[in-house]
């Protein structure tokens, strides 16, 4: 397992570098494919933040936790990912797949737009690579992600569609009309 540590408005000692590295290594058990970790430590006043984006075989499972303190800002985010890891696999044997198929990444909010009396500007703009997939399995990807919406090409009909999370927990799909 590839890990990189960034920390914003904090510098990272060696003890918090080697304690977030062995914790992080028990994943490369967990899941099956090589995997990247990426952990960003931020501390803001009182607020220790700690953010996980584990990428494996095209899947991206991520985390966060803000707590009063930085070790268990990190020991919380990770009790997180380990639940979302083991969620993933208990999906994927329960649907009798032995190896998770390809997946797509996740498409973040790719625009934020200023609501003032300028003219509209994209400040954010993402891109991403869409793996075909069944609405099912983006839903999965969705619940894995914690957001409120997930683009993917959809398998069937190859156009790009939108699953989003309802208020009623449930989920709504967004297809295009010819």
């Amino acid at each position: 397992m590839n890990v990189n540590i960034t920390g914003r408005n904090f510098d990272i000692t060696e003890s918090i570098k080697d304690y977030a590295e062995s914790k992080l290594k028990k994943f490369a058990k967990m899941l099956v494919h090589e995997c990247d970790a990426m952990v960003v430590l931020t501390v803001e006043k009182y607020r220790h933040k700690a953010e996980v984006l584990i990428k494996s075989n095209g899947v991206l499972i991520q985390a966060e936790s803000i707590t009063a303190e930085m070790y268990s800002s990190i020991d919380e985010v990770l009790e997180k990912l380990e639940r979302q890891i083991k969620k993933y696999k208990d999906k994927l044997t329960s649907k009798r797949k032995t190896v998770a198929k390809g997946t797509a990444s996740h498409a973040e909010q790719t625009e934020n737009v200023l609501a003032e009396s300028n003219p509209i500007r994209i400040i954010k703009r993402k891109r991403f690579d869409m793996k075909p997939m069944p609405p099912d399995e983006a839903a999965m990807n969705l619940e894995l992600l914690d957001k409120d919406f997930y683009v993917f090409s959809n398998e069937i009909t190859g156009d790009v569609n939108v699953i989003y999370r309802r208020k009623d927990g449930d989920f709504g799909l967004i297809e295009p009309t010819r």
